[in-house]
Parts: C-alpha cells; structure tokens; sequence
C-alpha cells in the first residue's frame, strides 16, 4: 500500500520558515544521498514544495539502492517533473551528466552492519560524493553528521564539548567523526563550503516503527492497541519533529557558517519512561510494568544537545511540541 504524501501543514510550515532562503536554489541543481531514508524523503518533499511555490527552474538528483523502495514510499515523487532518481550505492554509483551547485549526503547504514564494513563503507562512499562534488565545483556541500561524534558528557552536549578520539576502539562514533574529519580536509582543499549538522533524535511520518527508535516502537505500540513496552526508562532523550528538522536542515545548507558544525534537535529532555506515558496519555494506551533490572537510575545516560548555537546564529528553535509531533506522526500512520 503505497504511502500518503506528507502533511500539507507540514510543507507548509517547512516553507514558511525557509522561503527567503530558497533564491539561493534558483536555476540550481542538488544531489541528495539516502533519497528514500527519513531525512531523505523529507528533504524531496519539502524541496519539490518549494521548487513548485516559487517557480525555481531547480532540479533535484536522489541517490538510492533500492528505487522500488522510493515507489512504495513515496509514489507521489516518481513522475515529479524536478526529482530524478539515480540508482546505485554510494561505494559505485555512476556520476551523473552535469553538475551539481549543492551535494547534501545523509546515508545511513543498513542495521546489522558489522563496523569494520561499515567503516569502510562510510570512508569511501563519503569519497565517492566529495568527487562528485569536487568534479562539479558545488557551492556547498551538507554533510547530515550525528550526535553520536561525541564523548559523553551526562549533560546537554555543546558543538565545542571533545569528540570521539579518532584512535580509540572502532564504534559508530568513531566511525562518524572520521567522516566529519574526511569532509573537513576535502572540502577545505577544494575551496567548498562545507556545512555539518550533527543530528540526535526525531519524530514524525517515515520515522520507522520497527527498528531502534524508541519513540517509533511506542507509537506502534499504541496505534496497535498493544501495551507500550520499555526496556530502559532511565536513559535522557528529545525529539524534534520532521518538519523542524527539514528547516533546520535547510537553514544549515543556505545559510550556516562554512566548517562550523551545528546541534540538530530538540533540547527539552525526557527520559524513556516519561515518554512512553506521553505516548499513552496523547495516543492512548497504557505502560507495561518494566522489568526491576530496568529501574537503576543511578546513572542515567544522556543524548541531548544544546541548540544554543543554533538558536543564536541562525534564530532557529523547535517550534512543534512533542505531543503535537505524536498526534501528527500517528494520524500520517493511520492514512
């Protein structure tokens, strides 16, 4: 069953807060990485919204491995006269004809992934696009980073707080500062504006509900009228909801400072318990008792940034509450 287009509240909101910057677009030409991912699909259709509204003469190239993936996501964007798809890995793909004035590159791994793979996947599939963007001389280049780059710091991390050290244990981190690293050395070579958005946690339609996303397995558990189960409820969160997450992404490309990295998402903090009791409470449902094993909290962790920065440099804030990002996400899911 294919899915819904996305709220036209939703686009309607991404645009408001980004038409200004969107002349920066126009004639232009991007290539997108993780087209058929959450950022990816959120970023196709907040771009065709835009591109339709202001008449752009802009042209969008989506990366994908799978395009009946984007069929069944997405049917909506197939035939749209300013996105075209390009099937391939990120490791292979072939270069497409003409160039590119902005490259925007959000691959994820596919889960299970083991980390030496994954490494080397990460490393040469980022090299990959820089040629790309290299080859065409691009204006800027959006690298979608994570929070993940960071040492824990049991408080609201800060874009200046000490990353992965690069020589430490191979992990997912360490793996995405590298990347940052890569991009870094690249970019600054090549003369390309390099913009670095270090994403956390998020919510909203296309969030999947079956995978590692707390927040996704609770809506889902709801909507199936099913009891919410927690594993851990002392573990520090936040969610920003898709919409804001699209604008800030776009914000970044246009107008961010060149090298400079800037926190992706929401600095109100739940923990993992709360959270399952606000999904109950705003979706319905109720809580399953959690194991005793799960309720040390001592020592809780905390993946939460500070959007200080953010808010200072580019006068962005979360603007949609998590209660509306649950009713929103679940009505999308209900269509």
């Amino acid at each position: 069953m294919p899915f819904p287009p996305l709220p036209k509240e939703d686009l309607e909101h991404v645009f408001a807060h980004t038409r200004p910057l969107w002349e920066q677009l126009r004639g232009g030409r991007i290539f997108v990485t993780g087209a058929t991912g959450f950022f990816g699909i959120w970023l196709l259709e907040s771009f065709a919204y835009a591109n339709e509204e202001l008449g752009l003469g802009a042209e969008l190239v989506g990366l994908t491995r799978n395009p009946g993936t984007f069929h069944s996501k997405a049917p909506h964007l197939v035939n749209h006269p300013s996105i075209r798809l390009l099937q391939g890995d990120v490791l292979n793909f072939d270069f497409p004809e003409g160039s590119f004035t902005h490259v925007l590159h959000s691959i994820v791994p596919d889960p299970g992934m083991p980390l030496p793979e994954m490494e080397n996947w990460f490393q040469q599939g980022t090299q990959r696009l820089l040629d790309l963007a290299f080859r065409s001389k691009s204006q800027s280049f959006l690298l979608c980073s994570t929070g993940a780059v960071y040492q824990p710091q049991g408080r609201l991390l800060r874009e200046d707080d000490p990353l992965i050290d690069p020589d430490a244990q191979l992990s997912y981190g360490r793996i995405r500062r590298q990347v940052e690293d890569q991009c870094l050395e690249g970019c600054e070579r090549h003369g390309i504006a390099l913009k670095i958005a270090r994403g956390f946690a998020f919510a909203g339609p296309y969030l999947p509900l079956d995978a590692n996303f707390a927040i996704g397995n609770f809506i889902r558990d709801a909507m199936q009228g099913e009891p919410i189960k927690v594993k851990d409820g002392t573990p520090y969160r936040s969610y920003l909801y898709a919409a804001d997450l699209a604008i800030w992404l776009w914000t970044i490309l246009f107008k961010g400072e060149a090298g400079r990295p800037y926190n992706v998402g929401s600095d109100q903090e739940i923990t993992i318990a709360d959270l399952a009791h606000t999904v109950a409470t705003t979706l319905g449902g109720h809580v399953a008792p959690p194991p005793p094993s799960t309720l040390n909290v001592n020592s809780p962790s905390r993946y939460v940034p500070d959007v200080s920065r953010i808010q200072k440099e580019l006068g962005l804030a979360p603007a949609i509450k998590l209660s509306d990002s649950l009713q929103r996400t679940a009505l999308w899911m209900r269509q």
